[in-house]
């Protein structure tokens, strides 16, 4: 007799692709929620340099000039280039910090699901708003909450669909991302086309659309999910035998929770060459690469379903390679694995740079793009999902969605860190501009490398 998925144990459960049937859903939900998320980010930069912050418009926007007034006390008279690059890094950082506080809820208030469904809402309300002049500070405020509520918690529940040292975490999270890069591929070609030859509203309209979607499918598969591990009640018999078995923080989690700080600043680190992607490098694109093709001008975004297609394709490559690395012993670890991404990184802004140089006062030929975003984005592979399953398997199970959300702090500091060097893009040379985000990579790879072993001993798989 056939067994109910939802009644197998973690380990034995492995409906889809040899994993749990919940992690289909969230794979699923994920790449809508990454095509109304990018397809918005894709278009965010443009539409302010191109429309939005120019005069006739910007007038409209409620609230703008006291929040441009407050941007310009701290950093000075800005450009509407220098504006934008400050609103896409403070914006990218938030998401990246709400989702702390966005964990909390989830273990402590709302539980997971819940968290998801409402942080989904917000975001949908967000997306519509942005197809409006006049609402576009609140649309980002309400993107930066829902992003808060979703990210952490939907990111916890991939981790808690296992136990222990179960090797498929690590893969599970590559599945993920694999599926998240569909939702990025499609986002610039769709939101990225509505916006730059349609009108940009049709383009952020579309990514609230995509939202939509994202969370009627977390919804058909709620059952199927890891259930929801609020604490116990204050008070009565049953409470204090709940609250006994409750996992609780202990003197023995200190050294996983330093090394996770250490993880904290690396991928802040590697974050500024990820980062960059969706800031400067998208105005340097738009004015300094032959994109023709033909007699064909691929649309600026289209850069961003290039990195995407890196991340599909290489995923279940670099899958299949770890796995049979695993058989044979040879597999490296996962702070090893960070390295090797950091490196990449390195290489990948090192190319670009000598792009510029060789190709001298003319445009660079499309080809060095392509093989740019080939490395970076083989390098984020390496090092982003890695390290958010490296996090979901030495947190403390009593605040696992709180050190999820506190994961999303390393692009929170990443993405400020985007914003400001963003800014010194009219004031330095391009190779100068570009190798200071390899000095970035190299500076985070550097520091695995450099502690290595504390690192390793920190962070090593929990006794189940």
């Amino acid at each position: 007799m056939a067994v109910a998925t939802d009644t197998l144990t973690p380990s034995a459960d492995r409906a889809f692709a040899g994993h749990p049937v919940g992690l289909a859903y969230l794979a699923f939900m994920e790449a809508f929620e990454r095509f109304s998320f990018y397809g918005m980010q894709a278009l965010l930069v443009l539409y302010m340099t191109s429309q939005l912050l120019h005069a006739g418009h910007v007038e409209h926007v409620a609230g703008f000039a006291m929040f441009r007034a407050g941007l310009e006390h701290v950093f000075g008279p800005m450009s509407p280039q220098a504006v934008s690059s400050e609103v896409l890094g403070l914006y990218a950082g938030l998401c990246s910090l709400t989702p702390v506080f966005g964990g909390m809820v989830g273990d402590l208030v709302l539980g997971q699901k819940r968290a998801v469904l409402l942080g989904g809402l917000l975001m949908a309300c967000g997306h519509f708003l942005m197809a409006f002049e006049a609402p576009f500070l609140l649309a980002l405020a309400l993107l930066i909450l829902g992003c808060g509520l979703l990210k952490g918690n939907i990111s916890a529940q991939v981790g808690n669909l296992y136990r222990g040292a179960d090797r498929r975490r690590a893969d599970a999270f590559q599945l993920f991302y694999m599926a998240a890069n569909v939702g990025v591929f499609a986002a610039p070609l769709v939101c990225g086309t509505l916006g730059e030859l349609v009108g940009w509203h049709w383009g952020f309209g579309a990514a609230g659309v995509g939202m939509l979607i994202s969370l009627s499918i977390y919804l058909a598969g709620y059952g199927r999910l890891p259930p929801d591990s609020l604490p116990p009640p204050k008070s009565g018999k049953e409470g204090g035998e709940l609250r006994a078995k409750t996992a609780r923080l202990t003197r023995a989690d200190g050294p996983a929770l330093a090394g996770m700080g250490v993880l904290l600043v690396v991928v802040a680190l590697f974050w500024v060459a990820n980062g960059e992607v969706l800031n400067a490098y998208m105005i340097w694109a738009k004015a300094n690469l032959n994109r023709q093709v033909g007699g064909f001008t691929v649309p600026t975004t289209w850069l961003q379903s290039v990195s995407a297609i890196v991340g599909i394709a290489m995923a279940p490559v670099l899958i299949g390679l770890w796995t049979g690395q695993a058989k044979r012993g040879a597999e490296p670890s996962a702070l090893g694995k960070m390295a090797i991404g950091c490196g990449l990184a390195v290489v990948a802004y090192g190319w670009l740079a000598l792009a510029v140089v060789v190709t001298g006062p003319g445009k660079v030929p499309l080809i060095w793009a392509l093989g740019f975003h080939l490395l970076v984005q083989t390098g984020y592979l390496f090092v982003y999902p890695i390290g958010m399953a490296l996090f979901s398997r030495a947190a403390p199970p009593a605040i696992n969605s709180l050190m999820i959300g506190i994961y999303f702090l390393s692009v929170f500091a990443g993405s400020l860190l985007v914003g400001w060097v963003g800014q010194f893009y009219e004031r330095l040379s391009a190779p100068v501009f570009w190798l200071l985000h390899a000095g970035a990579a190299g500076l985070a790879g550097a520091i695995l490398l450099v502690l290595w072993r504390p690192l390793s001993r920190a962070l090593a798989p929990r006794a189940t």
